[in-house]
């Protein structure tokens, strides 16, 4: 048996929680397995100092139920979204879907936590570029799940190779510490890379391997002159100090030689506070732990219908309900699915969110592209701080 689950063990049910294996035993012997439910996903609370989440892994959730007879409703992949809000329902014989159940959540709790997080970091980076560096901080078979979500969460490119052909992108990246070390000094290994290297591909140097930033940084300016385009730091802790005065150090002395143009990358250990902090100072940032270990979002899956007549557990609040936003002033609301919307207090419009995905296991939209979702993310997220900062 491989480490990796195959697609189609994950469709068998083979990484499934024991006790929905179980749970279609009991209903299959009692001829329950076809009683028609519906279910849908909702987040309680969200980590701390997170004021939204951004909904990712639904269109990969989606597949899994092709072909059977399920219906599902849910909000757009890269939708903005807040606690207690339905993200999406699924309506079918409960034996259609219940053993997809830790696979579904599975899908949506790891990509939306990896979405959110990179949306928070893109906000605090503003205009500067982020970078997803974050793929060697998880098992190999998640990179392409990593990156994907790090970019439509609004990092701006991703380093590995596979991620970039799947988003459609160019990869992204500078070079390792070991081509310095390989070479023994930093603008020996520069120079072999500028001469090796395809023209297209911008010239970044890593400045920290062996001596100060700034000495390497002015001595790799005056080697490729023009041809420079910005300088990487990833000085290591043990070696920071003040990370900050380091980068306006090494500013300072390559515009005082007339290497304006070269940028400052800032990379190591960066999250959503270290690029915050040092936005104004760095031209650009490589983020990776911060990203590929973001905390998930916990959303949970219940049956709040039972042959059509509203039934949940203890907790949560039975029969299908519809998430509206105001096209106007952009408030809130989750009603039962069935009443009608009128309008909200601003005199707005109400939108509903929850839009028809699947119907008897067929797509009822074509997946939008990464770079589609991105925007839409990005869009939100600007759409949401400006009411923050109204409130």
């Amino acid at each position: 048996m491989d480490l990796i689950p195959t697609r189609d063990e994950i469709l068998r049910g083979e990484t499934t929680d024991i006790y929905f294996r179980r749970t279609m035993e009991v209903l299959r012997a009692a001829g329950k397995d076809r009683v028609r439910v519906t279910a849908e996903a909702i987040a309680k609370r969200f980590p701390a100092g997170y004021g939204y989440a951004v909904l990712s892994g639904i269109d990969e959730m989606l597949s899994l139920f092709a072909g059977l007879e399920v219906d599902v409703e849910a909000m757009e992949e890269g939708s903005l979204f807040f606690p207690f809000e339905t993200v999406f329902s699924i309506e079918g014989p409960y034996g259609a879907f219940c053993e997809l159940e830790t696979a579904m959540l599975g899908m949506i709790c790891q990509a939306s936590g990896i979405a959110t997080a990179a949306s928070r970091v893109k906000r605090a980076a503003g205009e500067k570029p982020v970078l997803s560096f974050g793929a060697r901080r998880m098992h190999p078979a998640l990179s392409t799940l990593i990156d994907r979500n790090a970019f439509i969460g609004g990092a701006d490119g991703v380093s590995v190779i596979r991620s970039a052909a799947f988003l459609g992108e160019a990869p992204q990246g500078t070079m390792p510490h070991a081509l310095v070390l390989v070479f023994g000094d930093t603008v020996t290994a520069m120079r072999a890379f500028d001469a090796a290297v395809d023209p297209s591909v911008p010239r970044v140097c890593l400045v920290d391997t062996l001596q100060d930033e700034k000495f390497e940084a002015v001595r790799v300016a005056e080697a490729l002159r023009e041809r420079l385009s910005a300088v990487r730091l990833d000085t290591p802790g043990s070696r920071r100090g003040d990370f900050r005065r380091i980068l306006q150090e090494v500013r300072w002395e390559l515009d005082l030689r007339g290497f304006r143009h070269v940028r400052l990358i800032a990379s190591g250990g960066l999250g959503e506070e270290e690029v915050r902090t040092l936005c104004d100072v760095a031209d650009g940032f490589g983020v990776g732990t911060s990203l590929s270990n973001a905390p998930t979002i916990d959303y949970a899956l219940d049956i709040v219908e039972v042959e059509g007549v509203p039934f949940a557990k203890r907790g949560k609040r039975s029969g299908r309900k519809q998430v509206d936003a105001c096209e106007a002033c952009g408030e809130r609301t989750v009603r039962p699915a069935a009443d009608p919307p009128g309008r909200c207090p601003c005199g707005g419009a109400w939108k509903a969110l929850l839009r028809p995905a699947l119907r008897a296991g067929r797509p009822v939209e074509t997946p939008s592209p990464p770079r589609t979702i991105r925007d839409r993310v990005l869009r939100q997220v600007e759409r949401f701080h400006a009411r923050e900062a109204h409130r």
